[in-house]
């Protein structure tokens, strides 16, 4: 998929920062157990301020205990990732999330994908605190934005989680299609850069691509995502209990 990550980062940024202002601090969020909208803010932030420290391949300075006044500290902090991510080349060589060990060299490029979807998924948190409860069509993106982020759970982050000794090897790999991005992508979980017939999935998850990336993160069960399952559930019910991102 060609996206311009760096641009769509920008963008949702903007929509991050905007609905900070709409929440309630003190806020429960939904799907992600004891935090507050407060938590996920400074989350954020601080996952920003990390990455541009990797990008720059030096140790990030510490941000303080706060509490923070929420929206200047975002700001502040999406400040130093799009300096980072626009002075230095896509080509340069950065810290990026790699296994067995946790951090390697890798491109620049690799943070304005894996800060694009940060903010993705964490834009449907905020909206979901507001709303009171997670659903579709919270954190607006395009079918093919939210499938590259299914792309990058597959390919990227669960063999990493395999690779890290946090996870076993899925014993049932799980085949996913979205049906509403260009192409209708297909993958399956549990065994990246294979295709469906070759490892026989015994479970086959279809609808939407934000559908699947909010199953993948475990914001919403594969009903509310309204997903189509075909096959054995326990192998999905199984895949789903891993931790399949950090």
């Amino acid at each position: 998929m060609s996206l311009d990550h760096l641009a769509l980062l920008t963008r949702l940024q903007d929509d991050f920062l905007a609905a900070i202002d709409d929440a309630d601090p003190a806020a429960p969020v939904p799907a992600c157990a004891g935090w507050t909208a407060r938590d996920l803010v400074e989350h954020l932030a601080g996952i920003h301020h990390w990455a541009a420290s990797c990008a720059y391949r030096v140790e990030a300075e510490p941000l303080g205990d706060g509490p923070f006044d929420l929206a200047p500290h975002f700001a502040a902090q999406v400040a130093t990732l799009r300096r980072a991510l626009t002075e230095l080349s896509p080509d340069a060589t950065a810290r990026v999330l790699a296994h067995p060990e946790p951090l390697g060299p890798g491109p620049v490029r690799f943070w304005h994908r894996r800060q694009l979807h940060e903010t993705l998924v964490h834009l449907h948190d905020l909206r979901a605190s507001v709303a009171g409860h997670g659903a579709l069509g919270l954190a607006g993106a395009e079918p093919e934005v939210w499938a590259d982020g299914v792309d990058e759970v597959v390919t990227m982050f669960q063999p990493r989680q395999v690779g890290l000794g946090r996870m076993a090897p899925l014993r049932h790999p799980v085949t996913l299609v979205a049906t509403d991005a260009p192409g209708t992508p297909l993958w399956v979980l549990g065994a990246p850069g294979q295709r469906a017939e070759e490892v026989a999935p015994d479970v086959v998850v279809s609808g939407t691509a934000e559908g699947l990336a909010l199953m993948l993160w475990g914001r919403l069960t594969p009903a509310e995502a309204q997903l189509t399952v075909e096959g054995d559930r326990a192998d999905l019910e199984a895949a789903l209990e891993q931790p399949l991102v950090p």
